[in-house]
């Protein structure tokens, strides 16, 4: 899928307006790329490695971590079968958006299962998008409407 990608840290933008990168903080340096990232649809893919990779949502609208507040807790794991963690082939990051624009981006070490959970302060509402990077097989997206 076409996107724009930043030159040094290889952030995706999905709303296309940013004029700085939210991880390495360089400005104008993002480039349109043919194949920035695979979706579940991508003819690219095979189905065995769509299934290690798409990213799979767990949408709960109440906070477990923090009790009494209005939060939206969303679960990440990477492939319908668990993708790999091994020195070799391992999910590096997971970046999440909300409605196109970015919320979190966590690093991982090939000593992690590819999962993450991140805590939203306020309700969501709208859709949900993660771009996964395995070490091999490069960026794969998913989004799940709320």
């Amino acid at each position: 899928m076409k996107g724009l990608v930043c030159k040094i840290c290889g952030y995706i933008t999905l709303d296309n307006n940013e004029k700085q990168c939210p991880i390495c903080h360089a400005k104008n340096i993002f480039e349109e790329k043919e194949d920035a990232y695979k979706m579940s649809n991508s003819e690219a893919a095979s189905s065995e490695s769509k299934k290690k990779h798409i990213p799979y949502f767990n949408i709960i609208k109440e906070c477990v971590l923090i009790p009494n507040t209005k939060c939206t807790d969303i679960y990440v794991k990477i492939g319908e079968i668990l993708h790999p963690a091994l020195q070799e082939h391992y999910i590096t990051n997971i970046t999440f958006y909300t409605n196109n624009k970015f919320v979190s981006y966590i690093t991982f070490t090939f000593d992690v299962n590819p999962a993450a959970v991140i805590h939203l302060k306020d309700e969501v509402k709208g859709k949900v998008q993660v771009i996964a990077n395995c070490s091999i097989h490069g960026k794969w997206f998913n989004e799940v409407k709320i």
